[in-house]
């Protein structure tokens, strides 16, 4: 069976580290978050994948290429505007002859979730099958009515009450080739797109059979919002096989599960708690604290009495001596000046919030640090309060501290005042 993996889109919500590149790009324990997905569909015995591109689709096709690498044949879709996710899967209508997976690529799965869906799917025989899980907040998600085995609605984004104890739409289908004919029925939402879940609902108007699997939510995380990439992070790095291939100075101490790529350096006096993750050629310590669930990219350098926890720093990051990073993701070839320091914890004990396509969110989490774009520069002593955001090539001056969010290409120095001595 094949499968339609949607990658077209930017991520918006993930700016500014989409600025740079597709959502579905970002590295996550050492790989992207859609490599994740395609060894999860291969896993589950599917090793021929459609991909639909839009977004800098090149950085897509050059990582990936026709997906020998990984085990699987790989055939690129584009779609030439954003039109919608049912615009998107209909693309696949030449390229299908029989049942086909279904499913957005910035999701977080295992093999298990696919093979769920796809047990169902060849149990009922439906036109459709859907998935479906509970979460903590399903009104920022489509829910599911089900009655009598049989999916009856789909209401996208309902209110809390209506909302609450339901289980919501995991993005993850089996369709028939039906599902192209109920696509071309499909008119357009408010917001100007063609919405797969509108499609499904022409099905059920025709008394088509649509049915839902239900999703551990283990097994299952949506990466939307910034801080749902520590959480994808800490998720791939307990699953993560150790390996030392790298160089270990006597003295260093690894504890746990802990990666080290090849021509990577851990320095004596370094202290790595797993899980973690080393990426090749990195330079570690000496005398620093790498903490549990950090991703460390490669070519990566940290310096000495640093400490980071619980972070994401990814290619070619050069940290300073003496620096803190806690709960943060570090665009690309960032480079972090000593003393800088992201404070991560709000001294009323509250959750961080963060600013989300121009809307303030609460994160949800005790501790949230810094988010920086790549290529990001930082001054000696240089301060970050939780939950502050950073635009790619800005440049952050020393002895500051950033309150609020730093729009990209942006230089921020603390101004110095003189008053000339009277004699």
């Amino acid at each position: 069976m094949k499968a339609v993996v949607l990658a077209a889109g930017e991520g918006q919500r993930l700016r500014p580290l989409t600025l740079t590149r597709p959502k579905h790009m970002i590295q996550i324990g050492g790989k992207p978050l859609l490599e994740h997905v395609l060894v999860a569909l291969r896993e589950a015995g599917v090793k021929e994948v459609l991909m639909v591109v839009h977004y800098k689709a090149e950085k897509i096709k050059e990582y990936f290429g026709d997906g020998s690498k990984i085990g699987m044949e790989i055939e690129y879709l584009h779609q030439k505007e954003i039109k919608g996710t049912a615009n998107a899967f209909s693309l696949a209508e030449k390229h299908v002859e029989e049942d086909f997976l279904a499913l957005y690529g910035d999701l977080l799965i295992t093999a298990k979730t696919v093979q769920s869906a796809l047990n169902l799917h060849r149990k009922s025989k439906p036109a459709a099958t859907l998935t479906t899980l509970h979460v903590e907040h399903p009104e920022y998600y489509g829910i599911i009515k089900v009655e009598g085995g049989r999916v009856a609605e789909i209401v996208e984004k309902p209110s809390p009450d209506v909302a609450e104890g339901k289980p919501i739409n995991a993005g993850i289908y089996v369709f028939t080739p039906a599902i192209f004919e109920a696509i071309g029925r499909t008119e357009a939402s408010p917001r100007g797109e063609q919405e797969i879940t509108d499609s499904i609902r022409t099905l059920i108007e025709d008394r088509r059979k649509v049915v839902a699997a239900s999703l551990s939510a283990e097994d299952w995380l949506d990466v939307g919002k910034p801080w749902d990439l520590l959480d994808a992070n800490t998720r791939v790095l307990t699953k993560m096989k150790p390996e030392v291939l790298g160089r270990v100075e006597e003295d260093a101490h690894l504890l746990g599960s802990v990666f080290v790529g090849e021509g990577a350096r851990i320095r004596s006096g370094a202290y790595i708690e797993g899980p973690v993750y080393i990426g090749e050629d990195s330079d570690i310590g000496p005398n620093c604290y790498i903490r549990p669930c950090t991703s460390v990219g490669r070519k990566v350098r940290i310096g000495n009495g640093c400490e980071v926890k619980n972070s994401i720093l990814m290619d070619g990051v050069h940290i300073g001596h003496l620096s803190y990073l806690g709960d943060s993701v570090i665009g690309e070839a960032c480079n972090l000046g000593a003393g800088t320091i992201s404070a991560n914890f709000r001294f009323d004990n509250g959750s961080v919030k963060m600013q989300v396509k121009g809307e303030v969110v609460d994160s949800g989490r005790a501790k949230l640090g810094v988010i920086m774009g790549d290529n990001v520069k930082t001054g000696v002593g240089a301060l970050f309060m939780p939950g502050v955001k950073v635009g790619c090539n800005s440049w952050i001056g020393p002895n500051l501290v950033v309150k609020r969010d730093v729009p990209s290409d942006t230089i921020i120095i603390l101004k110095q005042q003189f008053e000339q001595r009277s004699h």
